[in-house]
């Protein structure tokens, strides 16, 4: 990858949607190191606009027909000749992204319309909602090349669960959409005709959402799952609820709720389909 050719891209539609894509559809959206360094820029930058509620949702999209075959084969080439403190280096951005995508304060959703392999599944496990074409597969295949998938098994062993996280790590075995869906990994599997009207519903259902709620909610899950039962963990719980029913979207939600209208921050905006979008 040249030092003046990008690809990935951020777009933020008019519904404060961020469209977080990857564009290489010639070597299936592998990534290399400057690709993950161009991710990571993307997030940082999403962060503080999700902060400050100016992006109410990121959907995570590729181009063609893989969503990302992981790894690039140039850039597993040059490792071989790298050291460990390379190796560190290179594995802390890695690190660095995966962290960074399942940080994000709004709702993320994944759009996976073809193969997401190696360190893709850990992009789609660190999304809140994954839509899968039927047509998608997904598979840690690092140890048929004597690796592991170590920077993403937090992310995907959340996701799949412990027993199944030990046999797909060990076989790299390739689960097809169905059964990501039976094991966790996906949300949804629609006709693959049908991938781009999945995601407009979906995005449709998290715009209804208070955007300061959710982000509350993302934060509160975090939390609690570092510590479920704790004095505490039910005291924050309390502050947050408390926090929330006094705040201005509290107040709205509530309003709205018993008037029987629409809150302010799910009117109605005219936008290009997901299919649009990314044209």
């Amino acid at each position: 990858m040249s030092d003046n050719t990008s690809y990935s891209s951020l777009t933020i539609d008019e519904r404060s949607v961020a469209w977080l894509m990857l564009n290489r559809p010639e070597v299936h959206n592998a990534f290399d190191d400057s690709l993950i360094a161009e991710l990571n820029e993307h997030l940082n930058q999403l962060h503080t606009l999700a902060e400050a509620g100016d992006v109410r949702v990121v959907v995570l999209v590729s181009e063609g027909k893989s969503f990302s075959a992981g790894a690039d084969l140039n850039w597993m080439k040059r490792m071989v000749d790298y050291d460990l403190e390379d190796n560190l280096a290179d594995s802390r951005k890695l690190a660095a992204l995966m962290h960074g995508l399942d940080t994000l304060p709004c709702p993320t959703l994944c759009r996976v319309q073809g193969a997401a392999f190696g360190g893709a599944v850990g992009l789609a496990a660190c999304c809140d909602v994954v839509i899968a074409s039927e047509k998608a597969k997904f598979c840690l295949s690092e140890v048929k090349i004597g690796l592991s998938p170590a920077v993403i098994s937090p992310y995907v062993q959340r996701a799949l669960g412990e027993r199944q996280m030990r046999r797909y790590a060990l076989t790299a075995e390739v689960m097809d959409a169905e059964t990501a869906l039976k094991l966790g990994l996906a949300h949804q599997v629609v006709e693959h005709e049908a991938l781009d009207s999945a995601v407009d519903a979906m995005l449709a259902t998290l715009l209804a959402g208070s955007p300061q709620a959710q982000r509350a909610s993302k934060a509160l899950m975090a939390a609690v799952a570092q510590t479920p039962d704790s004095d505490d963990t039910r005291e924050h719980t309390c502050q947050v609820i408390a926090k929330l029913r006094v705040s201005h979207e509290g107040q709205e939600g509530l309003s709205s709720f018993f008037e029987k209208r629409r809150p302010e921050w799910a009117e109605p905006n005219k936008t290009p389909n997901a299919s649009e979008r990314r044209s």
